[in-house]
């Protein structure tokens, strides 16, 4: 399964749990976007990073500059 690309974090294993208390196995999966970033070296680079390292500011994302002619 897919891993954020900055601090590693990956899906973890964990129980659902009924009213009735069975328990059932799950994955707790990170929130992944896949996102174009600025690397050190100034190269625009496509990663999977999960959302608190984008709100943290963890990496610097590519925002284009494209302006349309009218």
């Amino acid at each position: 399964m897919a891993k954020c690309q900055v601090c590693g974090k990956g899906p973890v294993t964990g129980k659902n749990v009924s009213h009735s208390n069975r328990r059932t196995n799950r994955w707790f999966k990170p929130n992944l976007q896949k996102v174009r970033v600025i690397t050190d070296e100034g190269k625009i680079k496509r990663m999977w990073v999960c959302t608190d390292c984008l709100s943290a500011g963890k990496v610097k994302r590519y925002v284009s500059t494209k302006v349309e002619a009218q």
